[in-house]
């Protein structure tokens, strides 16, 4: 398998789903711009999203994937297929629980989460209410990362990047079309996600049917955590876990002292991430998720050039992508801001807030992306121990730095601390791998290195003499110009790239690699 086309599918689908994600974040913003009942929503629907990247695309993910890989590789269908029945019974009737505790403890939960949202009790009530409707959304996307990781683990990579465009879809149908039947209107989002659940759910089905693989989930459910399978898919979820849990724990309290800053900094990095979550899904989700059933497999087979061969793969397309990304975002930070959510309520200032988040993302997004790549270097093996430490460090390390940063620079510091945090993880997992001599770079770094960095440099010079060039506030009044400037600049800026790459002598060939299928 041709892993960089694996990938460019992935990203392909996935820049669809970012796609659709800021044009959902841009009705958003336009039909309900950034106030006390916008942070009801996102502190709302953080609670099951933060449950879904701890415990389904987190933990779960991190454990299973690695561990139906083996089970493939060495056992017979029929014994991976139970397996997978087992797993899938144990998690349903699991998630039940966990659904059925959050609607009963909504409150406790808002309060915990955003307890400064208390100050204006229509918001509050608006999100518990909106906690009630949503928290079952963590019962099926959970069951979509189950599916998820089968259809990877069979290389069928495009459904599941494709599934998410189904969310974004549901909230924008939801938010055009039911809001005016919704008191408050933002409820029509918290519906969206609702549908949107089941929606992605439904449309894996088919899929895991074709390939022999659609769960059965039954009724016995002592018999499933009995399981041996079972039983060591939550001793590896366990660790896993915690060291998921380190980043969304640090995302939580950001959101709490966020809700204690000015109204609206809880929409204003909400806004932000999403932006620069654009970069993070299309370049380090669709690595690490090609990345983690090849190491699994490289690892199953002994095969320990592979394995190096593959995260040093993973690092160079790290560099070579994220570096402008990063560079580009800093210095573009306004303009984007403004052509993506400048429109009806979303105000000029609520523009230079976002817009101070977003430099202060993008300050992190090189170590972001590369987690995406080292991560996966200890899952495939089974150690996720050693990321757990890490990520309690970096926890300890992030708070740190709020209390520096946060009165310095308000809700912008909530970013730079987190940036700052991804950079010393990312360096942390690398040092790991290295001193294990899991990883060994292959030769041609430095040159590499020398060459992305002046393209970038170049790009950064061009930008420079640019984007200052244009009041991108006042072009509100003249909004296709604004996307044709925008979009013309970033054109520009990425041809100036690729042409002092090619210049210095990269070449797309050096990037390619295959994997043993």
């Amino acid at each position: 398998m041709n892993l960089l086309r694996a990938a460019a599918t992935i990203s392909g689908l996935t820049l669809l789903s970012r796609i659709t994600g800021l044009v959902r974040e841009n009705l958003t913003a336009s039909l309900f711009g950034a106030s006390a009942l916008t942070d009801a929503f996102f502190v709302a629907f953080r609670l099951p999203n933060l449950l879904r990247r701890m415990f389904a695309e987190g933990a779960f993910s991190q454990a299973f994937v690695p561990m139906l890989a083996h089970a493939r590789a060495q056992d017979s269908p029929e014994a991976t297929r139970a397996m997978v029945d087992r797993v899938a019974t144990a998690l349903f009737w699991v998630l039940v629980l966990v659904s059925l505790a959050g609607v009963l403890g909504a409150p406790g939960l808002v309060w915990i989460t955003a307890s400064g949202l208390a100050r204006d009790p229509a918001a509050f009530d608006a999100a518990v209410v909106m906690t009630r409707w949503m928290f079952p959304y963590i019962l099926f996307i959970s069951m979509v990362a189950l599916a998820s990781g089968i259809l990877n683990t069979w290389k069928r990579f495009a459904l599941p990047a494709f599934a998410p465009v189904l969310l974004n879809l549901s909230v924008i149908g939801c938010a055009l079309l039911l809001s005016r039947f919704f008191d408050p209107p933002v409820y029509a989002l918290a519906a969206g996600v609702v549908i949107g659940g089941i929606a992605q759910v439904a449309i894996q089905i088919p899929a895991l049917h074709r390939i022999g693989m659609l769960p059965r989930i039954g009724l016995n459910v002592i018999r499933a955590f009995r399981d041996p399978s079972t039983r060591r898919l939550l001793g590896q979820m366990a660790p896993a876990l915690l060291a998921v849990s380190v980043a969304q724990i640090s995302l939580l309290i950001n959101t709490h002292v966020a809700s204690r800053l000015a109204a609206g900094s809880v929409s204003w990095i909400t806004y932000a991430d999403r932006l620069m979550e654009f970069p993070t899904a299309l370049l380090g989700v669709a690595l690490g998720t090609v990345l983690l059933p090849s190491l699994s497999r490289a690892d199953a087979a002994g095969d320990t050039d592979e394995y190096s061969g593959l995260l040093d793969w993973g690092l160079r397309l790290v560099v070579l992508l994220a570096l402008p990304c990063m560079v580009g975002l800093s210095m573009m930070a306004e303009p984007l801001t403004a052509l993506l959510y400048h429109y009806g309520r979303f105000d000029a200032r609520s523009v230079a807030m976002t817009s101070l988040a977003v430099v202060g993302y993008s300050v992190g997004l090189l170590g972001l992306i590369a987690i995406k790549v080292l991560a996966p270097g200890f899952y495939a093996r089974q150690d996720v121990r050693t990321p757990v430490k890490i990520g309690l460090f970096v926890l300890a390390a992030t708070q740190a730095m709020n209390l520096l940063f946060v009165p310095l620079f308000g809700h912008a510091g909530l970013a730079l601390s987190i940036s700052i945090g991804a950079l010393v993880n990312a360096g942390l997992l690398f040092s790991g791998l290295w001193r294990r001599g899991i990883y060994r770079p292959l030769p041609g770094w430095g040159r590499y290195v020398l060459q992305v960095i002046a393209a970038t440099a170049a790009m950064a010079a061009m930008l420079a003499v640019t984007v200052g060039r244009f009041d991108w506030i006042a072009l509100q009044a003249q909004p296709l110009l604004r996307i044709a400037l925008t979009l013309g600049v970033i054109a520009a800026a990425g041809g100036v790239f690729v042409a002092v790459l090619v210049m210095s002598g990269i070449r797309p060939r050096q990037l390619l690699r295959r994997s043993a299928d």
